[in-house]
């Protein structure tokens, strides 16, 4: 069924190439009026699966399933294949854009088989390409490229030249991930030319913040700066919110590795605000890069304040199906939160002499002596990024008293006690996944009620700062301080036992058991701090 054309409908196409939704809804609306009164069924369903295709860009996604559940209803009455093709191919794409996958490849399986039927090149091309799409959204990329090479040979046969772009523009972002750069630039050209051809500046803006990331892959900041440019100024003129919030993402990222820090934050910060409306995997995906920016800048408390963001949104799109690398986001994430706090740690002891390397081994102590009491694999990620903040207060502590060759007098032992308090509240604005201040305002505590800052005493103190106090003693005893030389690991473990009662006795054996494979990381430590 073959609908009669309306001289409106090239104007409505025109409005939505550039952006103008309203308009080509109102056009789409007069198109309609006008195939009522002449009772032009064909072309009434047509029109109703081209409005539901506006609004699904436009954004109004109820609406556009409404449309689209009518088309394909008068559709199956009317014996249309092509409409009904058309309007499951509308209602796939509603349902990948809700996460569920599964739907979405049965509709575009319907889609696919109502064109095969119809031996429609055109239709069987968009089906096959959304299929694609799902391949590449689960993470199955071959797949992808082979249903997207498909679909692309479909509909250069059928001679449409729009639905062409979104695979050309699919393939060039499917070869980057793949770090297959050259063939992606040469998809990229030929979706922008093609889209300059037809006059689509909403696809050409897409084209162009996409080809932002071959550039950053290839080290060409220029040519990242300039796509990055031409895209923000089309998603400006269109009033694109978020594919505007998506370029200031970029800009970040671009202005960071051109070691223009003050423009990545402002960039970056932009991008956030837009996309904490309303694209969370945005926002967190920006939050990721505000951290390294924050990093580079020596603001650690604030970078952590965003990768902990970052780590909260990619933690909640867990269970979104439409993200299948979701996972692997979250592991590098922690990756970013490891080398972050194991860099502040390190800036601690850059101002202490006598503690280099002092976190490092102070967490590896502890998360040996934490994974034997239970702890799972998940909650030993956080501990060992606690136990590297631990001394995060001595920050704040003069290093004239760090490094204090004699005795501390009392004020000047108060002020190195105020460390661990100081830590507290240096890490209360981070909201961490794991309750990691314990750690730190509690590992000086004493099972028998004489630590500081806060007397507390046997259970009272948290288990996670009792397995620190251990480590950290233990550490401090076989290495190198101002006022003495290192003690050999059996001189440290009698005074720890002479000392017994200052620690959980239930995990000081699990000390004991692990004493011997501690021992020689001691001895290489001593020998190191005494140099």
């Amino acid at each position: 069924m073959n609908p009669s054309p309306h001289p409106l409908l090239e104007r409505a196409a025109e409005q939505e190439r550039s952006g103008d939704w309203t308009a080509a809804a109102d056009t789409y609306h007069a198109v309609y009026r006008a195939h009522v009164a002449a009772r032009d069924v064909a072309g009434l369903l047509d029109v109703v699966v081209r409005l539901g295709h506006c609004c699904r860009r436009a954004g109004q996604h109820e609406l556009a399933a409404d449309l689209f559940g009518l088309a394909l209803e008068l559709a199956e009455l009317h014996a249309a294949g092509d409409v009904a093709s058309r309007a499951l191919n509308g209602l796939g794409q509603l349902a990948q854009g809700r996460g569920d996958l599964d739907r979405a490849e049965a509709f575009f399986g319907a889609a696919r088989a109502r064109a095969e039927r119809l031996s429609d090149p055109w239709l069987l091309g968009a089906a096959v390409q959304n299929l694609g799409i799902v391949a590449n959204i689960r993470g199955e990329l071959e797949k992808a490229a082979d249903l997207y090479r498909t679909g692309l040979a479909h509909l250069q046969a059928a001679g449409t030249v729009g639905p062409q772009i979104s695979v050309l523009n699919n393939l060039g972002m499917l070869h980057v991930d793949l770090g297959r750069l050259e063939p992606a630039e040469e998809y990229f050209d030929q979706a922008l030319a093609l889209s300059h051809a037809l006059g689509d500046v909403v696809q050409a803006g897409i084209i162009h913040v996409n080809m932002v990331e071959l550039f950053l892959a290839r080290g060409e900041l220029e040519r990242a700066r300039q796509s990055c440019d031409e895209g923000f100024e089309i998603f400006s003129r269109v009033n694109h919110a978020l594919r505007k919030a998506e370029a200031l993402k970029f800009y970040g990222i671009i202005y960071r590795e051109s070691g223009k820090l003050h423009l990545a934050e402002i960039h970056l910060r932009q991008s956030i605000e837009i996309a904490s409306l309303e694209e969370p995997l945005l926002e967190a995906e920006a939050q990721r890069e505000m951290a390294r920016v924050l990093r580079m800048q020596g603001r650690n408390r604030q970078a952590l304040e965003a990768l902990n963001r970052s780590h909260a949104l990619f933690t909640s799109l867990q269970a979104r199906p439409d993200l299948a690398d979701i996972d692997q986001r979250v592991a590098e994430l922690e990756v970013d939160f490891l080398s972050l706090v194991r860099f502040w740690g390190e800036s601690i002891e850059a101002k202490d002499r006598y503690t280099l390397g002092h976190c490092a081994r102070v967490a590896d102590y502890a998360c040996r002596i934490a994974e034997r009491a239970g702890l799972t694999e998940r909650d030993l990620v956080w501990f060992r990024m606690g136990a590297f903040l631990h001394d995060v207060g001595k920050t704040e502590v003069p290093e004239e008293i760090l490094n204090k060759p004699g005795r501390l007098t009392d004020e000047e032992r108060a002020i190195m006690e105020r460390h661990t308090v100081v830590g507290d509240e240096m890490l209360a604005p981070v909201e961490f996944p794991w309750d990691i201040r314990p750690m730190v305002r509690s590992h000086h505590e004493r099972w028998d009620g004489k630590g500081y800052p806060d007397r507390l005493a046997g259970e009272d103190i948290p288990r996670s700062a009792r397995i620190m106090r251990i480590a950290d003693v233990f550490d401090a005893l076989t290495t190198a301080r101002s006022y003495r030389a290192p003690l050999t690991p059996q001189q440290a473990l009698d005074i720890m036992q002479d000392d017994i009662g200052s620690f959980d006795p239930e995990l000081f054996e699990i000390f004991l058991e692990l004493f011997p494979e501690f021992a020689p990381t001691a001895v290489e430590a001593a020998f190191a701090s005494s140099d």
